[in-house]
Formats: C-alpha cells, structure tokens, sequence
C-alpha cells in the first residue's frame, strides 16, 4: 500500500511537472509579428478617429483591441524617406533610395529575425531600391509585389498601365500572370499575404503587408464608389469649404471624394480578412499587430497640381508634404492580446523608426546600437509616458509644383512644436496640447522658447551635417 501511494505521489509530481513545463513552453513560445503600412493614410481617415464619410469596422475593432497612439508620426512627410526610417530605425536626413544594402547586418533588424528562427515576409509597396536594396537583398525570405515602384498605374487590373493607357513610371513584378480583370490591387496583396500566413502557421513568422493604397490614382470599385456616393447626401458638410489657398496651393477641407472613401474602406476589408485568417489559425493570440502609415494624408495640392486632392486632414493643418500635423501625424495601434492591455490610449510621442526596435525588444529583449529608433515596449506595458520627449525632422526635397511645400526642419519637444523654413527665413511655434491645428503662431510671443527650440534644432542638424 505504501508503494502505491509513493508511486501515485511520483506519477502527480510527474504530471504537475510536465504541466508546469509545457504551460512555461506555451508561455514562452514566439510571437508572431504582422506589421501593416497603409501608405498616404490620414490620422482622420477612420472612422475610428472621426471620419464622417470612411467606414472602417476592421480597424475600428483592431485599434479598440490595441494601445492607440495620438502622438504618433511619420519620420518624414513622403514616402521613400518615411519608409527608409521604418526600416533602418535611423532619421531619414538625406536622400535615401537604394542604399538599404549599405546597413550592416549587426544593425539589419530583418536579419536580426532571421536569427531568431522568424520566418520573414514582405508584401506590397516597397519603394527603396531594387537589386540589393529590395526586400530579399535586405534579408526578407519572401516577397510579393514589392520593388521600384512607388505607385500603381491602377489599382484595376492592368495595375501597370493607366487609365490613360500610358504605362506607369515603374512596373510592379508579380501582379502580371496571377490577375485578371476585375481584380484590385489591395485584395491580391492580401491575398499573398493570408497564403504566407497559412503556410507558417506553425512557426513564427514576421510578415510586413504594405498596401499602395490609399496612395493615388484614386480609384476604387464601382460599387464601393456608389455606396460611398449614396452616403455623401447624409453628410451636412456646413459652411466649409471644399478648398483654401494655402502654400504655393491649395488645401483640400472636406472628405467628400467616394472613390478615396472607397480605396479605404477596401484596405479595412482586406485588413478584416487577415485578422479572421489569424483567429481562424488559432494564431490570433500570440500575434502582435501593428498598423501604422508612411506620412498624412494628400490633402495639399502645389501651383502645378490639377488632380483632385484625395482627403482632409482636418482638424490638423495642411497634408503630406508639410511638417505640419497633417503631413507627419500618423494613426499607430499595437495589438499583443497576451501582454497588451487592450482598449489603451497613450499621449505618448512615438516615431516609425521605433516600430522595429520595440518589436526586437518585446520578443527578445535585444537592442541595436547606433541607431536612432528607441523601443517604447514600455510604453506599450504601461510602464513609461514619453509625454515629454523631443523628436526631430528635416525635409529637404520641396515640391511646390505638386504639394505646395517648402523645404522645412521641425521639433516637437513636449506640448510644443517648432517650425524652420529655413530657406525663407521663416520660424513658427505652436502648443500642440491646446493648439493641435497649429492655427496660433507663438513664435514673437514667446521668445525665449523659441530661441531654445531653435538651438537645440540647429545642435541636432549639426550633428547629421545638414
């Protein structure tokens, strides 16, 4: 009787002990990591953050699941050098096209992955080189639609030709032989996307989907188009203006176009497909989501500029192009349902470049030395507010003949913003905290911070020699 009950006492240690270590190897197991860049998104462009006309029940859902960022932006107010910092988590302050192969591997975060044992993805708009600089030169191990191209000819099949007939500037591979007609640009690269996903569902995998929507030509499909047509008649749109001089052009002040509405809500879809391919896996809990853009919405259009300017950025000044909130302030959510507390929102400043340091340290602990980017795990876990922090930008490739900007460097430190138009001379200040359209000029009111933001602007621009 004694020996049984010694046996029964070693076969419950034994199974406690099993327990106890596969409930450690389950806790333990890596997070998959969905990263999703919508390009040329709007802060204002959801209806999650207000939008009257955009129906975005997807993001809307994810971003109530997620740490939402109100102080989140762009590292620069275009696409290439936006993206550049995304990648490389270092300010984006010369032209930096096709020079990804030049980052060392020790600080390559996708190489960083891959040591890891992730499996790592690439879908979608690209924009930074080809050859070494494309996404499998720089360390993804699959890649679908991505290379030159900054844009599409159409978001209709032939997607490299335009309406017009001419052929776009640069070609996007892939897409050619796997479409028909009928078929829209942001339903394939989701497509790809869902099929990476089920096919590492048992490993962990890195994929980043990178939409070339809501980027022009603003096109949709036809139903979505007439669906947004029917609800524009419900929108009371008050003594607003469609248009302002602003710049060297003009500024778009309503969300009134239906085919921009409809390239939206069609991401939201595609966007709501993959997070039921996630739960429909079992996957959805051990996932970090990140959704995020590359810079404003085009709500500025230059002197040279006839298309029709696709969005408004309302309530915050002008779009991308421009240093202003419009240009820089970008929507970011972080979903982690097994460490994030969900249905969070955070005042705290965050740039893009922070996206891959935060996510090396939320599955490793890592770091990258030299490098701009910092990790806001933090953040993310409650642990940190960077209510205060200072964040810089230079954007020295004006376009006034398409957006209407002038070449600019800012500093955001704390509630305040500081402007320099440094080629017109030209300085503005502004309290984002109770100024968030940037509509009050402080500058001559208020010397003294404006003389110690202006330091410490020039300091940080003497440092990246420019």
């Amino acid at each position: 009787m004694e020996k049984y009950k010694v046996f029964i006492f070693y076969v419950v240690l034994n199974v406690f002990s099993f327990s106890s270590i596969h409930s450690q190897e389950l806790s333990e197991t890596p997070p998959n990591i969905l990263v999703v860049v919508v390009d040329d998104l709007g802060y204002y462009d959801l209806s999650f953050t207000g939008s009257q006309l955009y129906n975005t029940p997807n993001i809307d859902a994810l971003a109530c699941a997620s740490v939402s960022f109100t102080n989140a932006y762009a590292n620069y107010p275009r696409c290439v050098p936006s993206r550049y910092a995304l990648m490389t988590s270092k300010y984006p302050v010369k032209e930096n096209k096709g020079t990804l192969h030049k980052i060392p591997s020790s600080q390559n975060f996708i190489h960083q992955f891959n040591a890891l044992g992730y499996t790592t993805s690439y879908v979608g708009k690209w924009h930074l080189g080809t050859d070494q600089s494309n996404p499998k030169g720089f360390g993804f191990k699959h890649s679908f639609a991505a290379g030159e191209a900054g844009g599409l000819g159409s978001h209709l099949f032939p997607f490299n030709t335009k309406k017009n007939g001419k052929p776009a500037q640069h070609s996007v591979q892939d897409f050619e032989g796997l479409s028909d007609e009928g078929d829209y640009s942001s339903d394939l690269l989701t497509d790809a996307s869902i099929d990476f996903i089920q096919k590492n569902e048992n490993r962990p995998f890195l994929a980043v989907l990178a939409y070339y929507a809501v980027h022009t030509p603003i096109e949709a499909k036809e139903e979505d188009i007439q669906r947004n047509i029917v609800q524009l008649d419900t929108i009371d749109f008050g003594k607003t203006p469609e248009y302002i001089k602003e710049g060297r052009g003009r500024r778009k002040m309503r969300q009134d176009d239906p085919a921009y509405a409809g390239l939206v809500e069609n991401v939201d879809h595609n966007i709501g497909r993959v997070l039921a391919t996630l739960k429909s896996l079992n996957i959805a809990s051990n996932t970090i989501i990140i959704l995020t853009s590359d810079h404003g919405g085009l709500s500025n259009g230059g002197f040279k500029w006839k298309r029709h300017l696709a969005t408004s950025n309302l309530p915050l000044k002008a779009g991308k192009g421009w240093l202003y909130e419009g240009g820089i302030r970008a929507p970011l959510f972080v979903k982690w349902p097994q460490k994030i507390k969900p249905k969070t929102e955070t005042e705290s400043i965050v740039l893009g470049m922070d996206v891959f340091p935060t996510l090396l340290d939320l599955v490793s602990q890592k770091s990258i030395e030299n490098i701009d980017g910092v990790s806001f795990k933090n953040v993310l876990l409650n642990q940190e507010k960077w209510n205060q922090r200072t964040v810089f930008w230079h954007s020295s490739k004006a376009r006034p003949h398409s957006t209407g900007d002038d070449k600019a460097s800012a500093i955001r430190m704390g509630d305040y913003k500081l402007i320099d138009f440094y080629e017109t001379n030209k300085i503005e200040l502004y309290n984002l905290k109770n100024d968030i359209g940037e509509l009050h000029d402080l500058s001559e009111s208020n010397l003294d911070l404006t003389s110690k933001l202006k330091y410490k602007l020039d300091q940080w621009k003497q440092k990246h020699q420019l």
